[in-house]
């Protein structure tokens, strides 16, 4: 399994577009990628202007089909650096639990 967790903190005026496009690129991975196991879109309890993408693929191919589509260009192309209150962070995991022939 490729496990992404990105971090992104958004400047509260810009908050708005971008849980928009987020749903977009989450919306398009879960309907549209048979190898992408789960893409979830959450917002910080804490800090309502911190959002993570937590993204299962299948595997390296799965993640880079993932980066070529439609709606992972829109995403691309819609966010902007100036909407970032910091800059965004990325931690590629690896899958402990379940284990990967557990996954849905």
């Amino acid at each position: 399994m490729r496990v992404l967790v990105v971090k992104f903190q958004i400047k509260p005026e810009f908050r708005d577009q971008f849980i928009a496009v987020g749903k977009l690129d989450a919306d398009g991975s879960t309907n549209t990628e048979p190898g992408c196991r789960r893409f979830d879109f959450l917002e910080d309890e804490q800090n309502p202007n911190t959002f993570y993408f937590y993204e299962v693929y299948d595997d390296e191919d799965a993640f880079k089909a993932h980066q070529a589509t439609p709606h992972f260009a829109k995403y691309r192309e819609t966010l902007k650096q100036e909407w970032l209150a910091a800059p965004s962070s990325v931690a590629r995991c690896v899958n402990i639990f379940p284990s990967d022939c557990e996954w849905k």
